[in-house]
This record gives C-alpha cells, sequence and structure tokens, in this order.
C-alpha cells in the first residue's frame, strides 16, 4: 500500500467529491457542512463542472479546481478547498458567489428565477477573526437581526487549524467528515470513523484507490509543486517590497511588488488584491511591462 494522499490537495479533492461516480460522497459531506436533517437533507444534485483536469490545468498555480452542483431543489453549491492562504478571502468568495448567481438566470427570465447560491470556503488557514471553526453568513437587518432579507444566499468559512484545537464530536457528521479529511488524522482514527459511518468508508476506499493509480499521484505532486511555488513566490515577492518599501516608501514599495507579480504571469485582478493597488494602476503597470 502507497502513502495516504492528503485529501486536502485541491486536485485530489476535486477527484473525490467532483467526479460523477463521487455523488453520494458529495452529498454526504454537504448534508454536514449545511447542517442538513432528513427533512431538509440534499437527496440528489448534478456535477456542473466537468473539466477534464489536465496537467497544464494542474500546474497552473492561480487556477481554481472548485466544484460547482446544483441540487435537486435547484440549489447551486460551489465548494473550494484552499490550503494557500489568500488575502481579501471574503472579497474574493463574494465575487465567485455574484458570478454563481449571475449565470443562475438566463436571458430573458424574471428575477423570480434566480437560485438559491452556497458558497463553502474549507480554509487549511486560520482567517476570520472569530473563535469557531464553522461559520455562516446570511443577509440580515442590522437591527433587526431575525429578519432575513433573502435566503438566497449562503456563506461558509471552515478552518482546519481551529478545528484541530475543538473539542471532537465523533457523533457530529461534519466532524467526521473534517477529521477524515485532515491529513493528520491517525490510522486508529481513521478505523473509527469508517466503523461508525459507512459513506466516510466508501470515501477512504475511493481516496485508497486513487492513491495507488500512477498518473493521479503524478497530478497530485503536480499541484503540490504549484502550491509550494505559489507561496514561496508570494513570500519572497513580499519580502523583496517590504526591502525595496523601506528604502523607497510604501507606496513604491506596493509597486515593486505589483511589478515582481506581474512578471510571475499573475492576472490583473490577483495582483491588485497581492499589492494592495487599484485595479487601474495595476493595469497601467501591466502595460508598461509589454
Amino acid at each position: 500500500m502507497k502513502k495516504r494522499l492528503n485529501p486536502k490537495n485541491d486536485y485530489l479533492f476535486k477527484r473525490l467529491f467532483g467526479e460523477a461516480d463521487s455523488k453520494p460522497l458529495l452529498i454526504g459531506l454537504l448534508n454536514a457542512v449545511l447542517r442538513r436533517g432528513e427533512r431538509d437533507a440534499i437527496a440528489d444534485l448534478v456535477v456542473l463542472d466537468g473539466k477534464l483536469l489536465t496537467k497544464r490545468l494542474v500546474e497552473d498555480k492561480e487556477g481554481v479546481l472548485d466544484i460547482r452542483c446544483e441540487t435537486a431543489n435547484r440549489e447551486q453549491i460551489n465548494v473550494e478547498m484552499q490550503v494557500g492562504r489568500y488575502r481579501h478571502m471574503e472579497k474574493r468568495s463574494l465575487f465567485y458567489m455574484g458570478r454563481l448567481l449571475a449565470d443562475s438566470i438566463r436571458e430573458g427570465e424574471d428575477y423570480g428565477q434566480l437560485k438559491k447560491t452556497i458558497c463553502i470556503n474549507m480554509l487549511d488557514f486560520s482567517f476570520l477573526p472569530l473563535e469557531g471553526f464553522h461559520r455562516s453568513f446570511h443577509l440580515f437587518e442590522d437591527t433587526e437581526r431575525q429578519f432575513r432579507l433573502t435566503d438566497l444566499i449562503e456563506l461558509h468559512f471552515i478552518e482546519f487549524p481551529k478545528f484541530r484545537s475543538a473539542p471532537y464530536a465523533v457523533a457530529d457528521p461534519l466532524h467526521r467528515w473534517l477529521r477524515f479529511l485532515d491529513e493528520r488524522t491517525t490510522h486508529e482514527q481513521l478505523e473509527e470513523l469508517i466503523a461508525m459511518d459507512p459513506t466516510i468508508r466508501t470515501a477512504e476506499e475511493r481516496l485508497s484507490h486513487l492513491s495507488e493509480d500512477d498518473m493521479t499521484r503524478m497530478l497530485y505532486e503536480a499541484r503540490e509543486k504549484a502550491n509550494r511555488d505559489r507561496i514561496s513566490f508570494l513570500k519572497d515577492a513580499r519580502e523583496q517590497g517590504l526591502e525595496e518599501g523601506r528604502e523607497l516608501g510604501i507606496a513604491q514599495g506596493k509597486v515593486a511588488v505589483a511589478i515582481n507579480l506581474l512578471k510571475a504571469g499573475n492576472g490583473i485582478s490577483v495582483v491588485s488584491s497581492l499589492a494592495e493597488l487599484p485595479v487601474e494602476q495595476v493595469r497601467r503597470l501591466a502595460a508598461q511591462l509589454k
């Protein structure tokens, strides 16, 4: 048997949950995250993004390997696994949510046809300045918190570092899924999960099967390298920018960071977010580099 691969690798996560024959696993995970009981549980869904995971796509440092699906009740859900820290994660997630919501209605349809849109961010880093590993957000009125304007949008953040430090409840389906996904989970803990939850047993069998496939392992390692390279590059770019910023001033330091990011092939919006510069200024810098 080869070493168990890390399920939080976003390529492997998409293979585990985002393919047609893994639909029961995705349903199980979503019901756990969304706290759906028997009465409102997701019974069926369709995965909407079935694009082929090529080596080129996997090696793209800025590529997003998310899972998008639509339930039998016409809810659309996007799940993203993020192992590397992004600045302004909340703005990034709102951007994707807005795009999904806009795409849910066809030209000529009225607004009543908009579909409920749920975005789930699974983060292998601490992000929110709040206790608790699972936080969800809805549109409530500022002073009368019991009034929700609409249930059309729902945003979730799950932070693995906070989960590891929280009391573990094996009877909680979400706790079981997060422990299954954690690469630090021991063999004994996995055995407990498998004995208790038949869906997780199936998930572990699928993970084991994928781990034995040479092509899967090659693409898994390519994605691991792309993530390491991205983290290393961003660290170097920030350090270089800070050093230049000390000499040239904060504003010029941000420009230096942006130039380094642009030279590495990052997109305008990514550079704008990371360098904390307006999009138009980044566009002008990109034009100067051509």
